[in-house]
């Protein structure tokens, strides 16, 4: 019976069956697989993928052998830098109750209008995205399921059955993924938002507006007036020689 499907016993049984699956393999190379298996039966989606935060900032693979389309957007130049801009990353270090994020209530009033969406959501098909946190030795992660291309945002009932599937599904990952990372390996640094030219209230700024916050946005989260804030931007743009969003993606992220 299809995820969707409601009647006598339905997609809870095959919810089961792969559950056990899954846990068969806790610890082995097809864990992830399995487990992706398991959660079709409680919701549609097509691509399951991880990364993982070390303490440090610097992102990592956690799970990304299964990409569905482009590769390059989705995983290299998201590790490269562009994760800095990712509302999950900011939410994994203080996730709501049960620790499962759904990306269209946290993500930013503008955020559909960054050159970040539009490269990396737009350009890739992504068009709603759910995730798990999880806390690791080394590091904390998210396994995020992905709806892509022509189909619905995830619904009410998909949600309330990833809600109530979270707790298992976050104890039987982060028994998986607990020591499998080694943040210390990696040579590379955090990426981060920083110029010489522009001060630390600059910089706060250019960063809330890379990740799609409106200047009203901006002020509440600063505590700064909306007036106070379009100044500093004005400055800002002007240090940079800018004059929008686009060209400030460009100056920072650009070739990561």
């Amino acid at each position: 019976m299809a995820a969707g499907s409601d009647g006598a016993g339905g997609y809870i049984d095959q919810w089961n069956a792969g559950l056990a699956a899954a846990v068969s393999l806790l610890g082995e190379s097809g864990f992830p697989a399995a487990l992706e298996r398991a959660l079709r039966q409680l919701v549609s989606f097509e691509m399951m993928n991880g990364f993982a935060y070390a303490p440090g900032g610097k992102a990592f693979d956690l799970d990304n052998e299964r990409i569905v389309g482009d590769r390059t957007t989705i995983v290299d130049h998201y590790l490269a830098g562009a994760y800095i801009l990712d509302p999950f990353y900011d939410a994994v270090h203080n996730p709501p109750p049960g620790g499962m994020l759904i990306m269209r209530k946290l993500a930013p009033d503008r955020f559909a209008e960054t050159e970040y969406y539009r490269r990396h959501y737009q350009a890739t098909g992504i068009v709603d995205e759910i995730g798990f946190v999880l806390r690791l030795r080394d590091a904390d992660a998210v396994l995020s399921l992905s709806r892509m291309g022509e189909v619905p945002a995830f619904s009410r009932r998909d949600i309330a059955r990833l809600e109530s599937a979270a707790p298992v599904v976050r104890a039987l990952a982060e028994r998986h993924w607990h020591a499998r990372l080694d943040p210390a390996g990696g040579e590379d640094a955090a990426a981060t938002i920083s110029h010489p030219l522009l001060s630390k209230r600059e910089l706060e700024i250019v960063t809330l507006i890379l990740k799609g916050h409106s200047t009203y946005s901006i002020a509440a989260t600063l505590g700064l007036s909306p007036n106070t804030v379009k100044v500093h931007r004005r400055q800002a743009y002007a240090k940079l020689t800018i004059s929008s969003q686009a060209e400030l993606f460009h100056l920072f992220l650009s070739r990561r």
